[in-house]
């Protein structure tokens, strides 16, 4: 009897409506009962590789043995006979068994009773195929046949569909262990940065981050460098209703100006030299969630204007582009520099002022905020010893009061620095926070003890301190320059790597060249002066 569409409409809504294919299996088994009298179904799958025929569901009388003796190991003489039989994709009545017919390969060993063979091969080209066990005294007919080959296509994509949801799986659980790995690397339990001082020295920060959050407005965070902007504006996105969307951080200071319009809105394949395929830009990326501008003060006039159209109304174009593309991102700015003094001088457009500072937050610097060092000395210890693999020290009394009196020019960034320094220099036994701030200990002054209760080892200043006057001292800008030059002329001007100024100075590579771009600072007389004589 041939299969009527009623029962193959009847296999298909079985097959397409469960995500496991065991039990679409057991659901279709009876449907064909009456058709296709059988002991079991059995799907299959061949594994190139291993060189093995494993069950990948079956349904039936004898499914529970079926399924405890699952692989079958085949010769690669047989592997390659089974996949030119799969390709063709045929339905084979296999009686007797043992048969020299390589589609018998997919028969699961034991098996003694006459099969109908239907061999498949997916889109991914894995092989594979539909078994059909019936009785011993039973034969099947050309009627039987025509069954199974309406079976074959509703059974295939049942299968594909569960090697999908395979394949999804494991690329979620390898993406989760990534994930895991990495904050057991940064010492973290979660992906979000906890805000140390909440409660304390930034209550009214986050009591205004607790207001603005819930909202949609732009919002500019101001604040010195390294006093925590990025920490509050993750802070605002993880209590948004963006939270469950991407977060992205722009560094605006350390793109170069000539390729900001393509880092920010992407650019279309061949629109300039070296665009090779098309590229989306983090305005793309952010889509759905929080872009964070970093530096914001950086960008310059011409991308302000562009930037303004996105804030009124989501509407950008890919350089290179003409096709009006829309984003739906939340703006978080933030910056170092006094942005209205900026607008002034003329080099901040007053238009774009308005429409990012429509709510302000002030985050204070932490020399406004000594009731937070202590708290944060602890974490940053803590981070450092499993970073650097060293027994966890906390500070002595005596070192939280000697962080406490420094200016902290470096806010936060400075502390956790310092501390990561006093943990190398202490070797695990304490923190070496005196050497690490570069103070010299006082002659009179009993040597201080550590908390492991070994006396601190003697200590040397960083940097000799001299006597100076106000004419002979530096700006900021060229005490920089000349730091930034030193570190040149050790590396011979290398910037990135290991041996590089960047990881001698501790910055970002990229931090360091827009430094360098705008203090006119040119690594190549270095790199000259190594190959001089």
């Amino acid at each position: 009897m041939q299969a009527s569409a009623s029962l193959i409409d009847a296999v298909w809504r079985e097959a397409c409506r469960h995500i496991q294919i065991d039990e679409a299996l057991e659901l279709i088994a009876p449907l064909v009962a009456a058709v296709l009298p059988h002991r079991a179904l059995v799907l299959r799958r061949v594994d190139r590789e291993r060189l093995v025929v494993e069950t990948v569901a079956a349904a039936g009388y004898d499914a529970p043995a079926l399924l405890e003796n699952a692989r079958d190991e085949i010769s690669e003489t047989a592997a390659a006979s089974l996949l030119t039989s799969c390709a063709q994709r045929r339905v084979v009545r296999v009686t007797p068994l043992p048969s020299a017919d390589p589609v018998a390969g997919l028969v699961p060993n034991g098996v003694r009773g006459p099969c109908l063979v239907a061999t498949w091969q997916l889109s991914d080209g894995s092989p594979g195929g539909l078994v059909v066990i019936g009785d011993v005294d039973e034969e099947f007919g050309p009627q039987h046949q025509r069954t199974v080959e309406a079976l074959v296509e509703p059974l295939a994509v049942a299968l594909e569909n569960d090697r999908r949801v395979r394949e999804l799986n494991a690329l979620r659980l390898a993406a989760e262990a990534d994930r895991q790995s990495l904050l057991t690397r940064l010492g973290r339990n979660d992906i979000t940065d906890s805000v140390i001082g909440a409660e304390t020295g930034l209550r009214e920060v986050m009591q205004r981050v607790e207001l603005v959050a819930r909202t949609e407005v732009p919002i500019l965070i101001l604040g010195e460098t390294g006093s925590g902007k990025e920490v509050v504006a993750r802070e605002i996105h993880n209590r948004s209703r963006r939270a469950a969307g991407p977060f992205v951080r722009v560094n605006c200071g350390a793109i170069p100006p000539e390729l900001v319009d393509s880092e920010l809105f992407g650019h279309e394949r061949g629109s300039f030299t070296g665009a090779t395929t098309l590229r989306k830009g983090w305005f793309e990326r952010a889509d759905g969630g929080t872009l964070l501008l970093d530096e914001c003060g950086e960008l310059p006039l011409g991308v302000q204007v562009r930037l303004l159209r996105i804030l009124q109304d989501g509407a950008f174009e890919r350089v290179g582009g003409e096709q009006q593309l829309h984003v739906d991102v939340r703006i978080v700015a933030a910056t170092h520099r006094d942005l209205q003094r900026m607008v002034l001088q003329g080099a901040f457009r007053e238009d774009l002022w308005y429409r990012l500072a429509v709510f302000p937050v002030n985050l204070p610097p932490l020399r406004e905020r000594r009731v937070d060092i202590p708290a944060m000395a602890t974490h940053f210890a803590a981070r450092a010893a499993k970073r650097l693999g060293l027994p966890a020290c906390v500070p002595s009394a005596q070192d939280v009061v000697r962080l406490q009196s420094y200016p902290w020019p470096g806010n936060v960034r400075e502390l956790a620095a310092v501390i990561e320094r006093a943990a190398i220099l202490g070797e695990g036994r304490f923190l070496d926070i005196q050497t690490s701030l570069g103070q010299v200990p006082s002659p009179n002054s009993a040597e201080p003890v550590g908390e492991t209760g070994l006396p601190q080892a003697q200590r040397r200043p960083l940097a000799e301190p001299r006597p100076s006057t106000r004419a002979e001292f530096l700006s900021l800008d060229a005490a920089m320059r000349q730091h930034i030059e030193a570190a040149l002329a050790r590396t011979r001007g290398r910037i990135e790597g290991p041996q590089g100024a960047a990881a001698l100075l501790a910055i970002n590579p990229h931090t360091l060249r827009a430094r360098m771009r705008k203090l006119k600072i040119a690594w190549q007389a270095f790199r000259e002066q190594d190959n001089v004589g």
